[in-house]
């Protein structure tokens, strides 16, 4: 695997194309600076003189030029290796495909996967790193497997006494919402590392800041962990009030909408149904072939979820490279629904998440109900065994919703000490 990493950032800006909190002022791209622009406003300060090891992908753009190239050609700094998460350096892995290691085309470094064989880089790897560096946008949800590799590098970082720096970046759906089960001891994973909810509300600086210090990961009582803020950030803002574009994160978060959803959405990922995927609106559209999308869609519709609406849809995934090669139900017409965004500060997304599982596992037949839980998935994905127990007992979305608002408050008393904005 080759990379240009300069000319992918590129490509993807020209991909172009959140519940409660009021709408304030617009905003602009200058009002917010992000962790690697201040990094580089600053002269390098936190990283002046020492050899670099980057973690990152195609989503860590300094103005028109990747942060690969910004720190490869100071002269304050000597950048030494570079480590791809999941999707990898270009960012167009299909998710759960495994990556190869590969040499940076432009630069010449070697770029080590951390989404095959290998998800923590080896002491070998970091052999000439006095201090690592993770840059990458996240989206804000406990799942999205970006925050693991961060954690994991913090772990090879303080295993082998590296110094961790985290650019920071906005979480796109908002700083203020939680939501979701907490992670059940003994049910970590590659998509559940730490004891949060779903939605945790927090930068990946602020997290980073949570992991170590309330120890949610073995090994990082000795880090010396340092966060380069963001100017600007308004953490009760989305990211649609700044006017930073949309370079996707992943192949499968196309545009801040489906960023949005995809907390309760990605449930589907651990039902037999599908989750979108195989279509251009992944996430957007759900639906299995069994399922009458009308009266699942008047039916949600009836709940008056905020800021959202539901309409009915009939869709036939398909292969499509860099999104999805081999999505469910491939080539087979399957019914279900849009989520339609109203009012994206009313959203409540796995909240809507719960009641859209909720509805599809009713209106399916004793059948399809016995073959509904891709078991192991959706344990993984929920990090409890309860959401799959509820919904086979036959609780409503808002029981499930109240089982687990007991845990967040205490999750939110932990949280607010590590809030930086």
């Amino acid at each position: 695997m080759k990379t240009n990493l300069k000319n992918v950032a590129w490509l993807l800006l020209a991909l172009l194309q959140v519940n409660c909190t009021p709408k304030e002022a617009e905003s602009s791209a200058s009002d917010i600076k992000m962790g690697a622009q201040i990094l580089v406003a600053s002269n390098f300060e936190a990283l002046k003189g020492k050899n670099v090891g980057l973690v990152t992908n195609h989503s860590a753009v300094v103005g028109d030029k990747h942060l690969v190239d910004v720190l490869f050609e100071s002269k304050e700094l000597k950048l030494k290796v570079l480590f791809g998460p999941e999707h990898g350096i270009r960012g167009d892995a299909d998710a759960g495909a495994k990556i190869s290691d590969a040499t940076d085309e432009k630069t010449g470094l070697p770029v080590y996967s951390l989404y095959g064989a290998i998800r923590q880089p080896t002491p070998e790897m970091l052999k000439d790193v006095d201090v690592l560096v993770f840059d990458i946008q996240d989206v804000g949800s406990r799942f999205y497997t970006y925050i693991t590799t961060m954690g994991l590098t913090m772990q090879a970082a303080a295993a082998q006494g590296i110094e961790y720096v985290v650019l920071d970046r906005p979480n796109p759906i908002g700083g203020y919402l939680t939501e979701g089960f907490m992670l059940e001891p003994g049910y970590e994973s590659f998509v559940g590392p730490f004891r949060i909810p779903v939605t945790h509300g927090m930068t990946v600086g602020e997290l980073a800041k949570m992991v170590k210090e309330e120890a949610l990961l073995p090994g990082l009582e000795n880090l010396k962990l340092t966060v380069v803020k963001m100017e600007g950030w308004d953490r009760n803002k989305l990211w649609t009030e700044y006017d930073l574009g949309w370079i996707r994160p992943s192949p499968n978060i196309p545009n801040f909408e489906t960023a949005l959803i995809y907390p309760g959405a990605c449930f589907f990922e651990g039902f037999t149904a599908s989750e979108g995927r195989g279509t251009q609106e992944p996430f957007i559209l759900l639906g299995a072939p069994w399922i009458d999308a009308k009266a699942v869609t008047a039916e949600l519709n009836s709940r008056k979820l905020p800021g959202l609406r539901f309409e009915e849809a009939s869709f036939t995934p398909t292969s499509i490279p860099g999104m999805s090669a081999n999505p469910k139900h491939l080539g087979t017409q399957v019914h279900g629904i849009r989520y339609v965004v109203t009012d994206p500060y009313a959203v409540r997304p796995v909240e809507a998440g719960i009641h859209v599982a909720q509805a599809f596992y009713k209106n399916s037949d004793a059948a399809n109900k016995e073959k509904f839980f891709r078991d192991t998935s959706l344990t993984r994905l929920a990090g409890s065994t309860r959401f799959q127990t509820m919904l086979k007992e036959g609780a409503t979305a808002e029981e499930i919703i109240a089982s687990w608002q007991g845990e967040l408050a205490e999750f939110n008393k932990m949280r607010a000490k590590h809030l930086l904005y």
